[in-house]
């Protein structure tokens, strides 16, 4: 059989709805709808789907599985995370994300594989020789199985020790750096804060479902997986920049990919090669191509959406946009989706949402339900959407 071939339009319908963004295309026409079809799913079930979110910004975390579940979100995040059903912890590219246990345990022992703690760059960056990380994750371990320190109780006792004091400036870091390659080893995440406080506890003591590191071998077609189910078809090269920026060897790669076998199949998407899981293989290509009312979305900041693929994904984001979405300071703006294409960017003042389109302007009638959407999932009634004129003169 030949290779598959799909189109970026089928590709994108089909990311969405797998990302609870839309209900499922069929060849029968166009959903009903663009609303998410998982009003009052399970939020753990919405975050292991999305294969993780980004919590850096709390409240970004919260409006990405708002927009896909419900006005709970926000609650119903806090309690799962309470309760160890989520972890937070920092996890893809360094930077804080919910998981369920199971695919934080696969993620951490991915990135943690590729020690980069130990790189002659990263020590004298940061000042911890690869002796000292490992001395701290057996410390670290020891201080927090069973009980939650807060950031400042744990920079002290790790202060009173004389291997550690040099590091404590480091250590009592809001930036954490000397504390990811602890999560990375699966001694450390971040426990419901006291306080708001910044705390830390074991995964272990956390979530009665932690499993434990797992063997790279087992973690890497698992994390595929994963990923191809949320962002797929996709390269090996994707879903490593979004893991671990391109850290893991390209052998380790395949390697994985091998492991999976016929569980993977080649396709090609607007003629790129890229893989898909085959269980997926007659959803996407049942996906229609042709035309359709044009679905619209407001995403929040730091949506999976867009970091799932990366900014550089041109798929979604043309690259002369790109520096719109992905600003300085590492900060990732809220999106307008035409289609599941970014076409813009937005800002709310009160209760106006602001549009500002790269080119056309949306369809009006799609960025009203957006907007509408956008006020039940932040529980905020009577939002109203304003189009700036086209970024370009479009």
């Amino acid at each position: 059989m030949g290779t598959i071939e799909l189109t970026t339009d089928q590709v994108l319908r089909w990311r969405l709805h797998r990302q609870h963004l839309g209900a499922a295309p069929t060849a029968d026409g166009p959903p009903a709808d663009t609303a998410s079809a998982s009003a009052g799913a399970d939020v753990v079930a919405v975050v292991e789907r999305l294969a993780g979110v980004q919590a850096q910004v709390p409240s970004a975390a919260e409006l990405a599985v708002a927009l896909r579940t419900g006005p709970d979100a926000p609650a119903a995040l806090r309690t799962a995370h309470a309760e160890g059903r989520l972890l937070r912890t920092w996890a893809q590219r360094g930077t804080l994300h919910l998981l369920d246990p199971r695919t934080a345990a696969d993620a951490l022992a991915l990135i943690g594989s590729a020690r980069t703690w130990e790189k002659p760059a990263w020590v004298r960056e940061f000042g911890a020789t690869p002796a000292q990380v490992a001395q701290l994750v057996e410390a670290v371990g020891e201080l927090l199985d069973g009980t939650v320190l807060t950031r400042e109780e744990l920079t002290a006792a790790l202060a009173a020790d004389p291997r550690f004091a040099p590091l404590a400036e480091q250590l009592a870091s809001g930036w954490g750096t000397l504390l990811k390659p602890l999560a990375w080893q699966g001694v450390l995440c971040h426990a419901p804060a006291p306080g708001g406080r910044a705390a830390f506890t074991h995964p272990a003591s956390h979530s009665p479902d932690w499993p434990g590191l797992p063997p790279v071998d087992q973690a890497g077609p698992r994390l595929l997986t994963a990923y191809l189910g949320a962002y797929g078809p996709a390269g090996l090269d994707r879903f490593d920049a979004w893991l671990s920026r391109n850290s893991l060897r390209k052998t380790v790669l395949k390697g994985f990919a091998a492991a999976l076998g016929d569980r993977l199949t080649d396709v090609t998407v607007d003629g790129a090669p890229a893989l898909a899981l085959t269980e997926h293989l007659d959803d996407l290509a049942a996906t229609p191509t042709g035309p359709s009312a044009p679905s619209v979305h407001l995403l929040g900041p730091y949506d999976q959406y867009v970091l799932g693929p990366g900014t550089k994904a041109t798929e979604i984001l043309p690259a002369a946009h790109r520096t719109a979405v992905s600003r300085t300071a590492g900060r990732i703006a809220p999106l307008l989706l035409v289609d599941g294409r970014i076409t813009g960017t937005w800002e709310q003042d009160g209760p106006t949402v602001t549009v500002t389109p790269f080119d056309q302007p949306p369809p009006g009638a799609g960025l009203r339900a957006a907007a509408e959407r956008l006020a039940t999932a932040t529980a905020e009634p009577g939002l109203t959407a304003r189009v700036n004129a086209p970024t370009t003169g479009g």
